[in-house]
């Protein structure tokens, strides 16, 4: 009789979990939010020498002219993610911009020929609704094309393009290695 009892609980346990469960699968998911921001256009060359100011371009829109931030984060193979850098936008960017965010890539450690990273920039607005996630990726090189001379493509080639703000991210060597001034 027990056990009778103790399978009869048993199951009853086992339909009330089934039956709860599928709530969490079933919940409608959220629409995607017409109010955030937009990057429309972006642009950067994908090689360039340790040390090289990397220009990265981006044009964005945001139908509330509430764009309040630029977020940029890295990967690199064999170090991971960094931690993610801001860029607060200026008031007269928040509707809409065509600029560029500068990184100046010497950042004390040296890092070996053919380190590949990726960028990701995303841009928020005040109420934290993130942007499409734009990837840059990125390989460390001597001996290319000079990675000054590059025709920007439109909208970027109409002449002044403000610069944005600095990527503050510093690199580390997945190899170890020395700072920049061991470099000959």
């Amino acid at each position: 009789m027990k056990i009778k009892i103790f399978i009869y609980f048993l199951g009853s346990l086992l339909a009330l979990s089934l039956s709860v469960a599928p709530l969490g699968w079933t919940q409608p998911q959220p629409m995607v939010n017409t109010n955030a921001p937009i990057i429309t256009h972006s642009f950067a060359v994908e090689k360039g020498y340790y040390g090289y100011v990397w220009k990265i371009y981006i044009e964005a829109e945001d139908p509330n002219g509430d764009m309040y931030k630029i977020a940029s984060m890295v990967d690199e193979p064999g170090v991971g993610r960094y931690p993610t850098d801001w860029i607060i936008l200026k008031p007269e960017y928040r509707k809409h911009f065509v600029g560029y965010i500068q990184w100046n890539t010497n950042s004390g450690y040296y890092l070996p020929e053919w380190t590949p990273i990726t960028l990701n920039v995303a841009i928020f607005d005040k109420a934290g609704n993130e942007s499409n996630v734009v990837v840059f990726p990125f390989t460390f090189e001597t001996g290319v094309k000079d990675p000054y001379q590059y025709k920007l493509p439109a909208p970027f080639d109409q002449g002044n393009v403000p610069r944005l703000g600095y990527i503050n991210i510093f690199l580390y060597s997945p190899h170890g290695g020395g700072t920049s001034s061991d470099v000959p």
